[in-house]
């Protein structure tokens, strides 16, 4: 904190973050509604060997957190992936990705207002969805107007909240699967198989589609990265997030899925309408289980979209700080805040969300299309990225606390991986409009991107002739 007056700035973030934020953070930022509600899709179409799709996403996030990891440790920067593509493969490259990326988290505004908007509708029916949604969007901006430390104690809780929940469904899952719990029953994962067409009773095409649906959910994982530029000790702290995303996405996914497949038959009608945790507890014969579950979504979504709200802000205010946004978005409050771009990102996220609500409903699907596939570029660019950052890191002889398992052969392998899901999404009928919509975007910006660094080199070059002038 500094003692600045209000009108002034430093254009500096303040270091709010205290360990237990970045580490709660860093635990629980891939929690979301997607987990609590929109896996039952997931599992609906590619039945059990939906465990090989959250496996094999798991493993991509792991190496790509991997690779961004040891590049965030040795130069941590709030503008994270984007500012190291700008650095290793060039401006117009950090350029796009931070731009994609920002609308990314603008988007996924509307979805958790709409979704936050939804379960308090269903409680207080007389009041309207979209004017809850609106709420809670003003609500959760107040939370990132004033100070970091004061969204950091925000998500805290959040975050505490999503991990009691999880642990405890996934303890009751074991304890019904066992037979501890009278009069609570479940098949067990080996007859729901025998019974229901199989391991794979879709094929594995099926299994490939909800890769995609799965990938949706997994962003955010690299967000601690950004949070941890706004910590005492960013090199440390991103480092302990990045060795402990196995373990996370181990427990938080792969065992609380496990659990839902071993309870709910694949082919329910009621899971993909209702959400596989309310289904699972709805099977297990849990009491209040709609109820239960509600709850923990609406902290769910609260929390993502307070995350939204912080992570395009600060990616907002790193594209400034670089030129590549207006210069008005890296301006700071006394308390080290970007408010101006936690503003602009808000104020766009509620429009969108107010379009969803009082325009044609194919708008807004093509919005969210054009988001469809930001992730697996993102996941791309922090690969391609970390593949030229080493070889200069190395040259400047920065000693890499943090190194990336096997280089380059698993660098090549995620980025030969990625090109792949991505060539297959764009021939299947279900997501070619999600990856079509999503490169389109990024085609559009690079070009702006282009551009913007053309006539900042040239620029750069006037200053240069300009001061070598005698």
């Amino acid at each position: 904190m500094n003692s600045l007056n209000p009108k002034d700035s430093t254009g500096q973030l303040a270091q709010g973050f205290k360990p237990r934020h970045v580490t709660m953070l860093s635990i629980a930022g891939i929690i979301g509604a997607g987990l609590f509600v929109g896996s039952g899709h997931a599992i609906a179409a590619a039945g059990p060997a939906v465990l090989l799709a959250y496996l094999f996403s798991g493993l991509l996030v792991v190496l790509v957190m991997r690779m961004l990891g040891e590049m965030a440790v040795a130069h941590p920067d709030t503008g994270s992936f984007s500012t190291y593509a700008d650095q290793a493969i060039g401006r117009w490259a950090g350029f796009t990705i931070g731009w994609l990326y920002w609308w990314f988290w603008v988007l996924v505004i509307p979805i958790e207002a709409l979704a936050a908007g939804h379960v308090l509708n269903q409680w207080f029916p007389q009041v309207d969805a979209w004017l809850f949604a609106l709420l809670s969007i003003v609500a959760l901006v107040i939370t990132n107007l004033f100070s970091v430390s004061k969204y950091g104690e925000f998500e805290f809780w959040f975050a505490m909240a999503k991990v009691i929940a999880i642990i405890g469904f996934i303890g009751l899952g074991f304890a019904v699967l066992m037979g501890w719990i009278p009069e609570r029953e479940a098949s067990g994962l080996s007859s729901l198989m025998a019974q229901h067409g199989g391991f794979a009773p879709n094929g594995l095409s099926a299994v490939v589609g909800a890769f995609i649906t799965i990938m949706f959910s997994f962003i955010g994982t690299e967000a601690v990265t950004i949070a941890a530029a706004e910590s005492n000790n960013p090199a440390q702290n991103i480092a302990k997030a990045t060795r402990s995303v196995i373990w996370r996405i181990g427990i938080f996914y792969l065992l609380s899925i496990f659990v839902v497949i071993s309870v709910v038959p694949w082919n329910d009608p009621l899971l993909a309408s209702v959400g596989s945790y309310q289904r699972a507890l709805e099977l297990m014969n849990i009491p209040h289980a709609k109820f239960l579950v509600d709850v923990v979504v609406l902290i769910a979504v609260a929390s993502c979209m307070n995350s939204s709200i912080y992570i395009s802000s600060r990616m907002l205010y790193s594209l400034g700080r670089r030129g590549d946004a207006p210069p008005a978005l890296k301006v700071t409050s006394a308390a080290g805040v970007p408010r101006a771009a936690v503003i602009a990102s808000t104020v766009i996220g509620a429009g969108v969300t107010l379009l969803s609500y009082f325009m044609p409903a194919g708008l807004f699907q093509f919005l969210l299309a054009s988001s469809g596939a930001i992730a697996l570029l993102v996941y791309l660019v922090i690969a391609i990225s970390q593949l030229r950052m080493r070889r200069r890191l190395e040259r400047e002889k920065v000693e890499l606390t943090l190194r990336m398992w096997l280089f380059p052969w698993l660098t090549w392998l995620v980025i030969a991986f990625i090109c792949t899901a991505l060539a297959v999404m764009m021939f299947t009928p279900a997501h070619r409009l999600e990856v079509s919509s999503t490169i389109g975007l990024a085609l559009v910006i690079s070009f702006v991107g282009l551009v913007t660094a053309r006539q900042h080199g040239s620029a750069g070059r006037v200053v240069a002739v300009a001061v070598a002038k005698p």
